[in-house]
């Protein structure tokens, strides 16, 4: 997600530092995104390579955030990683900074106690493959400076995508519905109701979703989907309680499209068939 969101911004043109937990993730993550950008260009965006590689920076030192005028925030969907983590970029940042987390399930106002500055801090909810989508939440807490909203959103159309402005609540208004539909679609696959590939044709046909949910889910990670569910069950009752299926696929090691397994066989992942 993070190298998705740094992909965005550079074909807007920004000049982006990513800050990774070693070494050994920089450079991962450098090709990732370099990796991204030829695709985009063989695609047919109007750029030049060495021009977006340039204004890349990928490092293990997050003082390199030290001259930013926005960092965001897209560690693991863990309260308090997300917290160590906003603590460590207040710290480094001027106090002219915005910084916005990717969350897309924890409240807004639990991650503005790690802040001095809470006032300008604020939700940009991107969704996978970033280039790709089209929507990213402006998510609006109470502590939030009031200029800041449509700051946000003049950011989101300058990468070219559309914002929707959300009050600060679990699961905000995506992450809610999809995980929702993401959960039946699990507990109908472990009934025996449809395989994995007709639910997502369910959808796709007939709910001209682009995407299945159980598709969808192997993209984002099941892994993911899991800490959000568990996170909005806490938030918002038993209805968003995990299926056991979904437990074990992940207590297995199958993620989704990062670790090969899903719903899906993604060995191929440009033809991942279900299993």
């Amino acid at each position: 997600m993070g190298g998705g969101i740094a992909h965005a911004f550079l074909l807007a043109g920004a000049s982006v530092t990513v800050v990774e937990q070693s070494t050994e993730a920089a450079a991962a993550a450098r090709a990732r995104i370099e990796q991204s950008i030829d695709a985009s260009l063989a695609r047919g965006f109007a750029g030049d390579a060495e021009t977006l590689r340039s204004a890349l920076s990928v490092t293990a030192e997050p003082g390199e955030f030290a001259s930013s005028e926005l960092v965001i925030e897209a560690v693991p969907e863990l309260l308090d990683l997300k917290l160590e983590a906003l603590s460590t970029i207040e710290q480094i940042v001027a106090d002219r900074a915005v910084i916005a987390s990717n969350t897309s399930s924890i409240p807004l106002e639990q991650l503005a106690g790690a802040l001095r500055l809470p006032s300008r801090f604020i939700g940009l909810h991107f969704f996978n493959p970033v280039p790709a989508s089209a929507l990213i939440e402006v998510v609006v807490c109470a502590q939030t400076d009031e200029a800041l909203p449509e700051l946000a959103r003049s950011w989101v159309r300058a990468l070219g995508k559309t914002p929707i402005t959300v009050a600060d609540a679990p699961g905000f208004a995506s992450s809610r519905l999809g995980v929702a539909l993401a959960l039946e679609a699990i507990r109908m696959v472990e009934q025996g109701v449809a395989s994995a590939a007709d639910i997502d044709l369910a959808m796709e046909l007939g709910y001209r979703h682009p995407t299945g949910p159980l598709r969808t889910t192997d993209i984002v990670g099941l892994d993911v989907r899991l800490g959000i569910a568990e996170q909005l069950q806490r938030d918002l009752g038993e209805h968003f309680a995990p299926p056991q299926l979904l437990r074990d696929m992940v207590a297995a090691g199958a993620l989704g499209r990062k670790s090969g397994q899903g719903f899906y066989d993604w060995s191929d992942p440009a033809h991942p068939t279900s299993h």
